[in-house]
């Protein structure tokens, strides 16, 4: 006998389909229709129809096969067979982080296809790899990010046990897997959420339409709802972390907050279960207190990304001033940004036309993470164009140093090891037309207000978009593309080697720049970088004895009191 259970206080009659079948469902407390049957297999597929309407897939559907409009497919998550036992996820302090998105890391663009370029990721030396979302979305190819079966992973990418074997074979390579999870929205397509119960509310605006309850009516529920589907990927499918996308959107007036309960029960789970887990969020807010500890008024989550250290990196080495980048541009932006993560710590920001952030008081470096590209960074471009499109390899070299010499924890983004050649697109794949065609305007409205020709937008409705943002594996080993890759992974050795790279401590970084000549030299206990930004070469300042010389290119000299760089490029120095 199984019962099946579904929170639906909207309509007032629920019946439960499955194999064909319809059977009624009795009401019990708080909203929940419960049903109990016999004889029903561990792959049927059912549904439930709300007032005699639908069969609507469940709201906690752990598998779409059918995709966001289909009936749900039954899962065990007891059936798979794990190797795992005595893994445990590496510290984040010495953690760096590869962001990969499923449907384009490989030609197939799946689970199972993703097994085979691990060794490439252990080769490189990454620690952690952070997948863009994997549930359920509209279509058949999307970023993730317009999810609304939560708990199911894409049904074009494989089955859960598939992805459980990706996790696993991950594990296998003493490869960490963090998941990144959308709790601020849920997508359009698809959306039946709201015939079931009140997990939307109208009191607050939101970008994606109306906001998620997390404090009205029924918000127990909800709340109840998302940090069951973090534990589940933690538990149930074996994932190091969760990376939570935007959290500044959540809207929440509780004096508990939902982010507050999630890191209290992802805590009783990581003592439950006896290994890492960590909370890592996406904000915009430059607030310390999503990471301080509870006990100094904090959320107490683990890591945050860090977009601050990216603007600042970004438009030195580009120097882009539109949008967001306005804000930012000067060596001094990029010196404060290494010093203590936030740029913004409560000054005024031309960007926001306000005063923005609060200093990160008592926080170390390896509690943020620095990168040069990540999945928003390029895709969220235009053209999706990546560094590698605009940036010399002297200049790409230069931000590989930085990041990965950084106090904070690095993160890559798929093929920038190489200077991928292949853009990164946004793309879509929206069943309605109407729906289609307002992103496909709004996203041409969006970029014509920064000068782009319309016609040059990439449409992201149309395949061609999706299928020109798969990584070309044949070009890794060819010229520039073959020595970034092998600069890649002589930084990521020295900084594993090195203490002085992992301890996060901003007190023992001594930064020195000059703004017109173009130079910034970073000192960190015995290691320095040397970073020559100008389009000619010319000699830094150089005091102290160099054991070694690591150099990105041919004609670094270094002297008495000075070390000639060429232009555009980076050397660094253990004392």
């Amino acid at each position: 006998m199984s019962t099946f259970r579904v929170w639906a206080p909207m309509p007032k009659k629920v019946q439960f389909q499955c194999d064909g079948q319809v059977f009624a469902m009795r009401q019990e407390a708080g909203g929940w229709w419960t049903v109990e049957i016999a004889g029903f297999q561990k792959d049927s597929d059912y549904g439930f129809l709300l007032d005699s309407e639908g069969p609507f897939p469940d709201p906690r559907s752990l598998f779409q096969p059918h995709g966001v409009n289909g009936l749900s497919r039954m899962v065990d998550h007891n059936h798979f067979e794990w190797d795992d036992t005595n893994w445990q996820a590496p510290p984040l302090p010495s953690a760096v982080i590869y962001e990969l998105h499923i449907g384009t890391f490989t030609p197939a663009g799946t689970f199972e296809a993703a097994v085979d370029k691990l060794d490439h990721l252990v080769k490189l030396g990454i620690t952690h790899i952070q997948m863009m979302p994997v549930n359920e979305f509209p279509g058949v190819h999307g970023w993730g990010y317009d999810g609304v079966d939560l708990f199911a992973p894409q049904h074009t990418y494989g089955t859960p046990e598939l992805l459980k074997r990706l996790v696993n074979e991950c594990h296998k390579r003493h490869l960490a897997v963090l998941l990144d999870v959308v709790y601020n929205h849920f997508g359009s397509a698809g959306n039946h959420l709201g015939k079931f119960a009140p997990y939307f509310t109208k009191k607050y605006l939101s970008p994606w339409g109306d906001a998620v309850n997390f404090d009205g009516p029924g918000s127990y529920e909800v709340r109840r709802f998302f940090c069951d589907n973090a534990l589940m990927w933690l538990r149930d499918y074996h994932f190091d972390g969760l990376r939570l996308d935007a959290v500044h959107a959540i809207i929440d007036t509780s004096a508990d907050h939902f982010l507050e309960q999630l890191a209290r029960e992802v805590n009783e789970l990581k003592a439950t279960l006896g290994r890492n887990l960590v909370l890592i969020p996406e904000s915009d807010l430059n607030d310390p207190r999503l990471l301080w500890p509870p006990e100094k008024g904090g959320v107490g989550l683990d890591a945050q990304w860090s977009d601050d250290f990216h603007h600042a990196l970004h438009t030195v080495l580009s120097e882009e001033r539109d949008g967001y980048y306005k804000d930012f541009g000067s060596l001094a932006d990029l010196a404060k940004a290494l010093k203590q993560a936030y740029v913004y710590d409560g000054q005024f920001s031309r960007h926001r036309c306000r005063n923005h952030g609060r200093p990160p008081e008592g926080l170390l470096g390896n509690r943020f993470l620095g990168y040069l590209q990540n999945h928003d960074q390029v895709g969220n471009r235009a053209k999706g164009d990546r560094s590698s499109c605009f940036m010399t390899v002297g200049k790409l070299k230069i931000g590989a140093a930085l990041v990965l010499t950084s106090p904070f924890v690095p993160m890559l983004f798929q093929g920038e090891e190489w200077g991928a050649s292949t853009p990164f697109q946004y793309f879509t794949d929206h069943q309605d037309p109407k729906l289609g065609n307002a992103v496909r305007q709004g996203r041409r409205q969006e970029f014509t207000a920064f000068g782009w020709d319309p016609d040059e937008i990439p449409d992201p409705q149309a395949w061609e978009t999706f299928a020109r943002s798969k990584l070309n594996w044949s070009e890794l080993t060819t010229g520039d593309h073959a020595d970034l890759l092998n600069w890649h992974i002589q930084l990521i050795h020295l900084r594993q080697s090195e203490p002085a790279l992992k301890n996060g401590r901003f007190d023992l970084i001594e930064i020195l720049f000059d703004e017109k000549a173009r130079w910034l030299m970073i000192k960190r206990e015995s290691i320095v970088i040397f970073c020559n930004l100008a389009n000619r070469s010319q000699k830094l300042p150089f005091v102290g004895e160099a054991r070694s010389v690591i150099e990105s290119v041919d004609g670094t000299t270094l002297m008495k009191d000075a070390i000639h760089l060429p232009a555009e490029s980076v050397a660094i120095i253990k004392l």
